[in-house]
């Protein structure tokens, strides 16, 4: 009786872990484009934006795993970089130290969640929301300061299936983060090649 219980068992988490095992998916990687601030140490803390915000070049990476025909869930990993010039702030009247300098700032994120996707011939559009932590990190003149926070996405996007198994994707997504007290909400386009798998 115990052999059957046992051999019944192990059929069963063979079962239920197969059950788990994405159908499909896919694999995405390309330039991405996004909006961003960079902070400084301005007085009084906490570190503010200057300037307004600037614009950030990167790369973004997706995986999808997909679970049901137009269900499927998303791990996203991007990096921006940008740059420029900033004269830093002053809280006393005779302050003299205003000499501008290059102000580097870094951003990745880390998110995961659902995307909701239909083939309409060689044409997929998909939608998709999701969660993660978000880094940045500036560098220059006398600044050096980072944070880490919750970020969220919301978008979607359009792929174009070139060949068999490679397409072309264009995405768009609005990634709201929350640095340094600062709630930002930043735009993330980006384009590339997929492969399904």
């Amino acid at each position: 009786m115990r052999k059957i219980a046992a051999v019944g068992c192990a059929a069963l988490f063979s079962i239920l872990a197969q059950a788990q095992i994405p159908t499909g998916g896919n694999v995405f990687f390309g330039y991405s484009y996004s909006r961003g601030n960079a902070f400084t140490q301005n007085v009084p803390p906490p570190p503010t934006p200057v300037n307004g915000s600037l614009s950030m070049n990167g790369w973004e990476a997706s995986i999808e795993g997909k679970y049901l025909p137009w269900i499927g869930v998303v791990a996203d990993f991007d990096w921006h970089y940008g740059a420029r010039n900033v004269t830093p702030g002053c809280a006393a009247p005779a302050c003299t130290n205003r000499t501008p300098f290059h102000l580097n700032a870094s951003r990745h994120d880390l998110m995961f969640g659902p995307r909701a996707s239909v083939s309409v011939g060689r044409y997929t559009p998909f939608a998709q929301f999701l969660l993660g932590v978000a880094h940045q990190t500036d560098a220059g003149g006398a600044v050096s300061n980072s944070d880490t926070t919750l970020a969220t996405a919301i978008g979607g996007g359009l792929d174009y299936k070139l060949i068999k198994g490679v397409a072309a994707r264009v995405q768009l997504d609005s990634i709201h983060t929350h640095f340094f007290g600062n709630g930002q909400s930043d735009l993330r386009f980006s384009m590339g090649i997929l492969f399904r798998f």
